[in-house]
């Protein structure tokens, strides 16, 4: 590990930054979708809220930061809505870039749904929403993981899937979960 900080509870600024970066993702992810219909971003949504109740449910309750403020704020949000779980199976389980394709289609969908309608009526608004989506998406998420949240986690030193499956292309992980987000 490199010598950076490591967050016992993460700074508040941190917690918004990263939720900023998925909220925004989210946000636009919905407005492409509303271009079909409302029916189709309420189906979104759901999408996106089924991602993160799995997350919760499955990662953070095993999670060091269980009941605290991870770089994500989800170990706190967790423990509000689900017991703790057993932090020896956070570390030892496995995940695939298969594990992180729900993850991914939150970004591919209304990518591609986006290129498909500028194909039919090109909009430099929605062209502008696709390019911040794609940003936020790809480097925006590297760099929140990056430099704010996965640089500073204990979890990491513990046992993290995602950095595992990450760590062969980079020193910090780029993902919180296994899926989702």
């Amino acid at each position: 590990m490199d010598e950076s900080e490591v967050y016992e509870s993460f700074p508040w600024p941190i917690v918004i930054l990263t939720n900023l970066v998925s909220l925004s993702i989210y946000a636009i992810g919905t407005f492409v979708m509303l271009q079909l219909s409302w029916g189709w971003a309420a189906v979104y949504v759901a999408y996106c809220l089924w991602l993160e109740i799995r997350l919760l449910r499955h990662s953070c309750v095993n999670c060091g930061y269980y009941g605290s403020l991870c770089g994500f704020g989800k170990g706190k949000v967790c423990s509000w809505f689900f017991k703790a779980g057993d932090p020896e199976k956070f570390g030892a389980s496995n995940i695939s870039w298969r594990d992180l394709i729900p993850d991914f289609l939150v970004f591919l969908i209304p990518l591609v749904l986006g290129i498909i309608l500028l194909v039919m009526d090109f909009n430099w608004y929605l062209l502008v929403l696709l390019v911040a989506l794609t940003a936020l998406s790809t480097a925006g998420n590297a760099a929140i993981r990056g430099s704010y949240a996965c640089k500073h986690c204990k979890q990491r030193l513990i046992g993290c899937p995602a950095e595992q499956l990450f760590s062969k292309n980079t020193d910090a992980c780029p993902s919180e979960e296994p899926p989702s987000a």
